[in-house]
């Protein structure tokens, strides 16, 4: 009996099996009449997800030996101490450092701002373990706090912080090496030289080394012979050469013992074609106008004016130049050419005022003295170009038709004095010949002139001489007091036009020397502008 029950009972479980089953399958049938219908997955894919769960198995396994190396290595574990088996053992630390950027360089207060990615390697003697027990695990990553870190600073560092560094992971391995990769936003001192600025180049140096460990304790190791330059950002205003390493063994005058750090020297160059196109060729410019200012003629009143806006015009450059400079000894390249160009413009508007008063000299100034006249006037004029009107560079056509026409002015003026006129006072005969021989004086001495006088004047000698003509004589009676008057204020006026013709000779001689001494400087300054512009941007060069 209890085998046929028990027999019936496995029949029964079974019929339960199969109605199950073709429940299922109804299922499936209506959720794939509904649904759309779905890939099978084939069998690469198949292999795919079961070499996905091993791996997921495997990290799971690496994390629990993970787990358990870590609870094993610093169980007993303590960073405050150098990891060393001996305390007289010396721990090496290898530094290298990689310069990804240059942020800024602060010119006026001298600090260098750099974005570093600084790699320290070192044994650990403490942090060691057999990968075969912890299923092949031979390297983790942890918090770089759980480990002891070298004390290793900026030592140049100008940061008010002093301390602009991210807190990373170190990798451990199973020999014992630590590996900490920290990047770091480091401000450092720099001796700035500009000296020939824009044109400069600079030097800075970034020293690292222990702040309490010395030689006997801990030493440093160059990893590289220069820091690692691949992956730097290009700066605008800098070009890298170079950043060599030195390792330099220090003693202090507050220990006796050696005291290693490593320093690094970055080379930079200074791009300076910002700075041509925006002080240089402005100033060069300006300065160029302040020669043209002789150019300009002394009648329009703005010679002056030119020089003082120019000059105005340089002292806001200079100024700029100077907000951006550090107060130091030496004096920038472009400063001195800045100095050197205002000396020059200022020179030149004094020279101005100075030849202005020469321009301006009036009929009672002196004459040219001879030495000016041959000097400036003869040879002067002809170096510099500068000519009269109506004269070349071949002679001087005015001058010579100056000469021709008093020369033929000359008889004229001797025939007019030749043939004058007779005329009688009272009766007793006057002439020509008479003023000649002395007789005018005689006239003026020795005749007694009455308000009754009258004088009788004969023009025939002039008229026989115009064209042998005959004409009537004629009797002109003038009173001799209005003559004496008429020639009185005939001298004057004569006396008056000579002057005044000698005063205007005068001041055409004056303007003419202030001309050529216009012509003169304004050369000079020309020469003087291009000499100083070749001798002090030649120097950058």
């Amino acid at each position: 009996m209890n085998f046929v029950a028990a027999m019936a009972m496995m029949v029964l479980m079974m019929l339960l099996m199969v109605m199950m089953k073709g429940v299922k399958g109804v299922n499936l049938v209506f959720q794939n009449a509904d649904s759309p219908a779905q890939p099978t997955m084939t069998t690469f894919e198949q292999r795919t997800e079961t070499i996905r769960g091993g791996a997921a198995v495997y990290l799971a396994a690496h994390g629990r030996y993970a787990q358990k190396l870590m609870n094993d290595l610093f169980s007993n574990y303590t960073n405050a101490l150098r990891p060393v088996e001996d305390t007289d053992h010396i721990i090496n630390v290898t530094l290298q450092i990689t310069l990804s950027q240059i942020i800024d360089m602060d010119e006026r207060n001298q600090i260098l701002t750099t974005y570093l990615w600084i790699r320290q390697i070192w044994m650990d003697a403490y942090l060691t373990w057999k990968k075969e027990d912890y299923d092949g695990l031979d390297t983790i990553r942890i918090p770089s706090s759980y480990v002891w870190r070298p004390d290793i600073v900026l030592y140049n560092s100008a940061d008010d912080e002093f301390s602009s560094s991210m807190e990373t992971n170190v990798v451990l391995r199973n020999d014992g090496q630590v590996m900490w990769d920290q990047p770091a936003i480091t401000k450092s001192s720099c001796s700035v030289d500009v000296a020939f600025f824009p044109f400069d180049m600079q030097q800075c140096y970034l020293t690292f080394g222990s702040w309490t460990h010395n030689g006997n304790q801990m030493d440093l190791i160059n990893a590289l012979d220069s820091a690692d330059l691949t992956d730097f950002v290009h700066n605008v205003e800098w070009e890298v050469l170079g950043m060599p390493a030195k390792k330099n063994v220090i003693l202090y005058g507050c220990c006796s013992d050696p005291y290693p750090d490593i320093t690094f020297t970055l080379k930079l160059k200074r791009h300076a074609s910002f700075y041509i196109f925006n002080l240089l060729i402005p100033c060069m410019m300006i300065s160029f106008l302040a020669p043209l200012g002789f150019y300009l003629p002394a009648d329009s009143g703005e010679k002056v004016s030119l020089g003082v806006t120019v000059l105005l015009a340089l002292t806001v450059f200079q100024l700029l130049v100077a907000e951006s400079m550090p107060p130091s000894e030496s004096v920038p390249l472009i400063g001195k050419y800045y100095i050197a160009t205002m000396t020059m413009v200022t020179a030149s508007t004094a020279l101005t005022i100075f030849i202005m008063n020469i321009h301006h000299c009036g009929p009672e100034a002196r004459p040219v003295p001879q030495w000016a006249e041959r000097v400036i006037l003869n040879y002067l004029a002809r170096i510099c170009f500068v000519y009269e009107a109506g004269e070349n560079c071949f002679g001087r056509t005015s001058a010579s038709k100056k000469t021709q026409l008093s020369d033929e002015e000359a008889p004229s003026a001797n025939d007019g004095n030749t043939k004058g006129t007779n005329w009688d006072v009272n009766g007793q005969a006057w002439g020509r010949n008479m003023e000649e021989d002395g007789s005018e004086e005689s006239l003026d001495q020795g005749t007694d002139w009455k308000e009754d006088m009258f004088v009788t004047i004969d023009h025939s000698e002039e008229e026989e001489a115009s064209g042998g003509e005959k004409v009537e004589q004629r009797n002109l009676r003038v009173p001799v007091e209005e003559e004496k008057r008429l020639r009185r204020n005939i001298e004057y006026i004569a006396n008056s036009y000579q002057d005044q013709r000698d005063g205007q000779l005068r001041i055409g001689e004056w303007r003419r020397v202030a001309k050529v001494m216009d012509r003169f400087f304004m050369w000079l300054f020309f020469i003087m502008f291009f000499f100083m512009s070749f001798l002090i941007l030649g120097q950058a060069l």
